[in-house]
């Protein structure tokens, strides 16, 4: 879906992208904003036995019992030193799956044009991951954003982590 978007139409200078940049370790990271269904301050998650690192818990948002995920734990970045106060939870909702991405501040949503955005970081893969997840790099004023497509990190060992978590719940 989200290659769609970026591939400029015939006949049209560039399109924009509307991203929610948020960092993880040193890094700024990005979601298509199609991909977030809304952003809460992280409420309590209960942990879950025999879950991956990477899998915080779960917790109970408006009503629904998601999985919350620690992106730097999954990417195996070095945290960044954390300040006083809530953390955030971006709420990533797909066909079938919902969870929560945690992060340090409140993330922001920035529109670039598709001439700023490189695809071709193709060689980064996740060693552990089937596909690709990275779909490329966007690059704004000094700043270099690693767009991401959720949906594809979730490997399978994810989606099924999330599903016994839900109904453990």
């Amino acid at each position: 879906m989200a290659d769609k978007v970026i591939a400029p139409e015939k006949g049209s200078a560039h399109r924009t992208l509307q991203i929610v940049v948020f960092k993880l370790g040193q890094e700024e990271y990005g979601l298509h904003i199609d991909q977030i269904k809304e952003v809460v301050i992280t409420p309590n998650i209960t942990r879950m036995p025999q879950t991956p690192s990477y899998v915080m818990g779960v917790a109970n948002i408006r009503g629904n019992v998601i999985a919350i995920f620690d992106l730097e734990d999954r990417f195996n970045l070095t945290r960044n030193i954390q300040k006083q106060g809530s953390k955030y939870t971006l709420v990533v909702e797909g066909e079938d799956v919902k969870m929560g991405l945690l992060v340090n501040e409140v993330p922001n949503t920035v529109s670039v044009n598709t001439a700023d955005f490189d695809e071709s970081v193709g060689i980064i893969n996740d060693a552990n991951a089937e596909t690709n997840y990275i779909k490329g790099i966007i690059k704004t004023d000094d700043r270099l954003i690693i767009l991401i497509d959720i949906f594809k990190v979730i490997d399978q060992e994810m989606s099924s982590t999330m599903k016994k978590a839900a109904v453990a719940a």
